[in-house]
């Protein structure tokens, strides 16, 4: 069980690693580097980018990592991480629900708002407004919450 748990303990370190690369390129200078390019431009390049990730190699690391956390989450809980049970829970529990639970319930609907739209109408322009107020703030909890997972599950080996 020892073997099991350290190969899904790094897998979950290197993954969460990644994923807060990624949702911290976000938070620090692309939603901003898309806000100035004015209100058009920013919302059909975030467009892009939101059909262009879920075709990558994103979709299955973000379910796969997901998977891992909640199956490190309830191995800690059950006892199977030793002396460190109770990070490797927390660790797990974290991602789960500061990255996949936040991003499908904040980021996504705002995301299928966001492609429902002609980015250069009346329309287009508000939801690209409400967008960047709104979705940015989600994606800096996702930033934490990966970030935090990643150091806790660290902790554990």
């Amino acid at each position: 069980m020892d073997l099991l748990v350290n190969s899904l303990l790094w897998f979950s370190i290197v993954s969460a690693g990644i994923m807060a690369g990624v949702y911290f390129t976000f938070s620090t200078f692309a939603m901003r580097a898309f806000a100035e390019l004015g209100d058009e431009a920013g919302a059909r390049a975030m467009q892009s980018i939101n059909r262009v990730i879920v075709q990558s190699a994103f979709l299955p690391l973000f379910f796969a990592s997901s998977l891992v956390c909640a199956a490190l989450a309830v191995l800690g809980l059950m006892g199977f991480g030793g002396a460190n049970s109770l990070l490797m829970a927390a660790g797990g529990g974290v991602y789960v629900v500061g990255m996949f639970v936040v991003t499908v319930a904040g980021n996504v609907p705002l995301n299928n708002r966001l492609d429902a739209v002609e980015a250069g109408s009346e329309e287009g322009t508000g939801i690209w407004r409400l967008y960047l107020s709104n979705w940015t703030p989600f994606n800096h909890i996702r930033t934490l919450a990966c970030t935090a997972s990643m150091v806790l599950l660290a902790l554990c080996l």
